[in-house]
């Protein structure tokens, strides 16, 4: 396994790896280029599927946005991220259909060891976050690495999703805690 597939698959890899700093930086170029249009604007289109090739034609993103690799970010149709976004995809991202994205929320899969001599030596893992279809994620919320929240979720405005959220519940706060039942 290269040190890429390795962090794909939640192994700890070593992120100085060539294979990896050649990928990011290719990235960090295209996510320049994105930032410098504006949404829907003239080169924002070509820009932004040139970061993330699997975009749907009906999904769109405004800049300004962030990400590390833009490959790993897997949206469905209809998805709409708002400004200011920063999306760390050492694992996949993936959003489902019609789910919205408020600004300035971080979504982030990375994970580094929590002894402090093994954070010196270059090496982090990541896991995979998956948000379900028809959700509203506020402005601000965090999502922390390997969580999965259901469909027709609501996350408050500044919340830190660190567990798993069932379908069909609006979840808030620091750490986001079960609100109501969003069933009609």
């Amino acid at each position: 396994m290269t040190e890429f597939e390795k962090m794909r698959s939640g192994v700890e890899a070593n992120i100085k790896d060539e294979g990896i700093q050649k990928k990011l930086n290719r990235s960090k170029k295209k996510v320049f280029k994105l930032n410098q249009t504006y949404f829907k604007g003239p080169g924002y289109l070509e820009a932004l599927q040139s970061l993330i090739p699997t975009i749907p034609e009906t999904s769109f993103i405004a800049p300004p946005f962030y990400c590390d690799y833009g490959c790993g970010v897997v949206l469905g149709k209809s998805v709409f991220i708002n400004t200011n976004c920063t999306f760390l995809d050492g694992a996949e991202i993936r959003i489902g259909d019609y789910t919205l994205i408020g600004p300035n929320v971080q979504l982030y899969t990375p994970h580094h060891p929590l002894n402090a001599g093994e954070r010196r030596d270059s090496v982090e893992s990541a896991f995979p976050i998956t948000i379900g279809q028809d959700c509203w994620i506020g402005g601000g919320a965090i999502v922390c690495p390997g969580v999965t929240i259901g469909d027709r979720v609501i996350v408050g405005a500044g919340s830190v999703v660190t567990k798993d959220v069932p379908s069909d519940t609006v979840v808030a706060g620091v750490p986001a805690r079960f609100i109501r039942d969003n069933r009609k």
